[in-house]
């Protein structure tokens, strides 16, 4: 499998095989990954029982990204190929850069919340229209315009080859919506090019809003209540203004004001690695938990490994992992950093999401037992083969 860096030293387009396809959906995981660990440290970094609005709004983001990274991983499984989650090379470090985004946008950073975060969150949800238009092979400027590579590659592959061609992955390894379901949204199965365009309209119009206006799709698609796509969410905790029902995208947000108090949050050191806690295991128990959570960070995609490779229960298992490290991260977040001049200056401990393949070795018998408690045997045989 091709690396994301790999793809993106080759140079941003529109994907003219089924094979450069399946490389862009398994970056588009990476996309969609690389987002958790940013918007976890923002949400899990406010003090609890404060900034309320703002942790339901981050949180609902949070999930609804999950569902993006479901859908990325039915895409690519439709086509025939195979995410891989549940690996090192899967996760960033962080400083990240985006896959195959233009050298113009920073690398995105771990932030306690914060303006500075909101404002790299705002970055990485920021719409089409307002991005600036990429040059050729330069690289893309918002997640929209990588998805509608995707979509244009896809659409002109089966138009080229039919979708009997196209779509060849086998319908065992699709999540549907009996498997996961979130607040925002469902996860559904991809089986054609109409599924398929509706699962990257899902993916973009919950992000950066549907035909130009402020609103995400779900009331359209799944018949749920309308509410801001991701951006709008974000900048209504920015501004500390809620947007109005007539607010549109080029406006500032008009509605009433919204209570935001940036102080209500651990500050932390974004920077922070395992290794420097290491320095202060003798002193601090802060080595031992960024560890404990490292590894149930490994255990949670491990556990979406499971379900991508046609085992779509599992993601039962890594819903309450999810919570896990929430409860592990406020673990780190109440400990002053190990570092004294750190510590001086008010800074806490941090996750520091660094998986190395001892994490996923470590975690590998519970994730196995815990799969075989809930029916789904490591290494049984599943049968995928093409339903009637």
């Amino acid at each position: 499998m091709i690396t994301a860096m790999a793809l993106h030293a080759r140079g941003f387009g529109i994907p003219k095989t089924v094979e450069e396809l399946r490389e862009y959906l398994q970056a588009a995981l990476e996309v969609e990954h690389l987002t958790l660990p940013v918007y976890m440290t923002g949400l899990y970094s406010i003090r609890p029982g404060t900034n309320r609005t703002a942790h339901f709004a981050i949180r609902s983001v949070l999930m609804e990204e999950m569902l993006h990274m479901t859908l990325a991983a039915n895409l690519l499984n439709a086509v025939g190929g195979r995410p891989e989650v549940g690996r090192k090379e899967f996760v960033a470090e962080y400083p990240a850069r985006l896959p195959f985004s233009s050298p113009r946008l920073p690398a995105i950073g771990l932030q306690h919340f914060s303006p500075a975060a909101l404002k790299t969150f705002l970055l990485i949800e920021r719409p089409r229209k307002m991005a600036p238009h990429p040059a050729p092979g330069e690289g893309w400027t918002s997640i929209g315009q990588f998805y509608d590579s995707v979509r244009r590659g896809l659409e002109h592959l089966v138009e080229q080859h039919g979708e009997a061609a196209v779509f060849t992955g086998l319908p065992g390894r699709q999540v549907g919506p009996e498997d996961f379901y979130n607040s925002g949204g469902e996860v559904f199965a991809v089986r054609d090019l109409k599924s398929a365009q509706l699962a990257i309209r899902v993916i973009s119009d919950q992000g950066e809003g549907t035909d130009g206006t402020i609103w995400d799709s779900d009331d359209l698609i799944f018949g749920e209540e309308r509410q801001l796509a991701h951006y709008f969410r974000f900048n209504e905790i920015y501004t500390g203004r809620s947007y109005g029902p007539h607010d549109t995208p080029d406006a500032p947000p008009s509605g009433p004001l919204l209570d935001v108090t940036w102080d209500d949050a651990y500050p932390i050191h974004g920077d922070s690695k395992v290794a420097d806690y290491k320095k202060y295991e003798q002193t601090s128990a802060v080595h031992g938990h960024a560890v404990a959570f490292n590894t149930r960070y490994a255990a949670l995609l491990s556990y979406l490994q499971s379900a991508f490779d046609g085992r779509p229960r599992a993601m039962a298992l890594a819903v309450p992992t999810m919570l896990e490290l929430r409860d592990r991260s406020e673990q780190l977040y109440r400990n002053p950093h190990p570092d004294p001049e750190l510590a001086a200056r008010g800074v806490f401990a941090s996750p520091t999401f660094e998986l190395a393949r001892s994490q996923f070795e470590a975690v590998r018998e519970t994730v196995d037992e815990n799969l075989r408690l809930a029916g789904l045997e490591a290494g049984e045989p599943i049968d995928l083969s093409p339903t009637s």
